[in-house]
């Protein structure tokens, strides 16, 4: 069963610049940027009452978010993430080729302490 959004993820040209409309623009908290080499980002998250903001741009040209900035110069969003009890049925619906959601969630581990689901833009209803 689907639970609450965990976060919307946005890739970006320029992640200082993205973090800085947030903060000094908008008033919101955004956090220390965060290297994450095994996903090919780099990231800061932005703390909203309900939800948070993933922000990331490319850690290095290999980077499946350098991929996704080629296609989509100004960035956009990259993906949904959403907490579940169980990742087993979101994992297995997305070995069939028309669902969205994402293997890799199932090691990373929710805000709150559960599971994460991921729902990736390109196959995603609505996209």
């Amino acid at each position: 069963m689907i639970g609450r959004l965990n976060h919307v993820a946005l890739a970006v040209p320029d992640l200082e610049d993205a973090a800085r409309l947030y903060r000094e623009t908008l008033g919101a908290r955004v956090s220390e940027a965060k290297s994450l080499p095994a996903h090919g980002a780099r990231v800061v998250f932005v703390e909203l009452p309900n939800t948070r903001i993933e922000l990331m741009e490319p850690l290095g040209e290999d980077s499946p978010i350098a991929a996704f900035l080629a296609k989509n110069p100004a960035g956009g969003m990259h993906h949904l993430c959403y907490e579940v009890e169980d990742i087993a049925p979101p994992a297995t619906a997305s070995r069939k080729p028309a669902h969205a959601f994402s293997e890799t969630a199932s090691r990373r581990p929710a805000r709150t302490g559960g599971r994460s689901s991921f729902s990736i833009r390109r196959t995603s209803p609505g996209r």
